[in-house]
């Protein structure tokens, strides 16, 4: 099977996987790309979150089957040509993550919201933002999300480089 992870086609040895293998476990077990968490396995805490065709998806619970075709980012794929993505940046200079273990899918979650809303409102991230945070970093959360969208903005309007 070959899947489109973070811009890449990565091949995926059918004698390994179960179609109904949940996604999480491929990235993890099969490809070792161990920056997606395991959490609470039923898709409640976030943890697992990636991106499938760019809406945030709970991986745990995500069969390999339903990706096929599909383009999947994970944390691992939001460092860009220009280095970390803002989101990423905000989370370090905010001081976001105290444990960090839900952080892989909160920014997953983050940057989906940023990606459909320029400028998210107070209320569209508590809607957007569904991840579990046992640390309670939310108000962090929320400035760093702000803070990354402000960033995201500077450099739309920057002129194009030669």
């Amino acid at each position: 099977m070959d899947l489109s992870i973070n811009g890449q086609n990565r091949a995926v040895d059918d004698a390994q996987v179960d179609p109904r293998m949940p996604l999480l476990w491929v990235l993890r077990d099969v490809l070792q790309m161990t920056g997606t968490k395991y959490g609470c396995g039923v898709a409640a805490c976030g943890a697992c979150t990636v991106q499938v065709d760019g809406a945030p998806t709970r991986s745990c619970v995500t069969p390999l089957s339903s990706v096929q075709g599909k383009s999947i980012r994970t944390v691992e794929g939001l460092t860009g040509p220009l280095g970390a993505h803002p989101l990423q940046q905000a989370w370090i200079e905010h001081q976001v993550p105290q444990c960090g273990y839900c952080q892989s899918g909160m920014l997953m979650a983050a940057a989906a919201l940023l990606e459909s809303k320029s400028d998210p409102s107070d209320a569209d991230i508590d809607t957007a933002i569904t991840n579990l945070c046992r640390c309670g970093s939310y108000p962090r959360v929320r400035v760093a999300i702000k803070a990354a969208a402000r960033q995201l903005s500077v450099r739309r309007r920057a002129p194009a480089r030669p």
